[in-house]
């Protein structure tokens, strides 16, 4: 493999909902992290890899950080601070729109004890007066001394590719980690899934909160031109599941329509996608549950 002039990895954390999920796919161009605007969408770290000629940027996504109320959250915030060590810069994200509240300030003091490069990126400016950007900066410059500070938007893509340039040239010197065509280490069955789980977030609004998990039970490519993915939603009550399924199936449908477009885009395939609804009680709160829906934490 050819060697490159920097690699390394870059850790993206912040609150729920500030839009790191947003940036990332920004940065790979492709959807590899679901979107949603209900907080906590991200439940493992997802790692997007940017390559270019002189450059490999491995980013790691982090479920946001928040109060956790069940083994899940846990699990989530655990998942998120146990990048910190591990990566070669980190990226604290916040959003313009919200004060910095007790969330950032819990960031905060972890990363006082962090001893690699931290950026301050500040989110979606596109829905701020640039008057107000200083006395934002200002508030967190205060508390902590990061290495540089971006305004961006991650939706439009505003400074991004200026963000990305500079992580770059704090790097190590070394090979890059994947081939250039690699644009995460993920499993297609897992991305699958989580594309299913997106749909599922953004179709059924506040009926269905994050008591969701989707386990791809199958994929198995039936010929030349198509795909069968066979998926299982997982959900804590019985009522959530009559939600998910709609009067005469149509809501599931709605949610099989959507989610097989963008599996299809994925994968580069006609997609015939099935999907079952399954009633796990409380499976939040139970280590089996979450292991076998793939919260592991060994995995941490």
């Amino acid at each position: 493999m050819e060697s490159k002039a920097h690699s390394g990895f870059v850790a993206i954390i912040g609150r729920p909902n500030v839009g790191k999920s947003t940036f990332l796919n920004q940065v790979i161009r492709e959807k590899i992290a679901i979107m949603s605007d209900k907080a906590q969408t991200t439940r493992n770290k997802i790692q997007g890899i940017y390559t270019t000629a002189t450059t490999q940027i491995v980013f790691i996504d982090t479920p946001g950080i928040h109060k956790p109320h069940s083994r899940l959250g846990d699990f989530m915030v655990q998942s998120a601070l146990s990048t910190l060590n591990e990566v070669d810069c980190v990226i604290f994200m916040v959003n313009a729109t919200e004060k910095k509240g007790k969330g950032d300030q819990f960031i905060i003091e972890r990363l006082k004890q962090v001893k690699q490069s931290i950026f301050l990126v500040i989110n979606k400016i596109d829905q701020v007066h640039p008057d107000d950007l200083l006395a934002i900066v200002d508030s967190y410059r205060n508390e902590l001394a990061f290495k540089e500070v971006f305004p961006i938007s991650a939706l439009k893509g505003n400074n991004c590719e200026e963000l990305v340039a500079t992580l770059g040239k704090q790097l190590p010197a070394g090979p890059q980690f994947y081939p250039d065509d690699q644009i995460t280490d993920h499993p297609e069955r897992f991305i699958a899934g989580e594309l299913v789980r997106e749909q599922v977030l953004k179709v059924t609004r506040e009926e269905v909160p994050h008591s969701v998990a989707v386990i791809v039970d199958r994929i198995h490519r039936e010929d030349e031109e198509k795909v069968l993915v066979q998926a299982t939603i997982i959900v804590e009550r019985g009522s959530q599941k009559g939600i998910l399924i709609g009067k005469g199936g149509k809501m599931l449908k709605l949610i099989g329509t959507r989610a097989r477009k963008e599996i299809e885009h994925l994968l580069g395939d006609r997609v015939y996608l099935e999907l079952w609804v399954k009633v796990q009680e409380n499976w939040r709160d139970k280590k089996a549950d979450l292991q076998a829906f793939g919260y592991k934490q060994d995995d941490y």
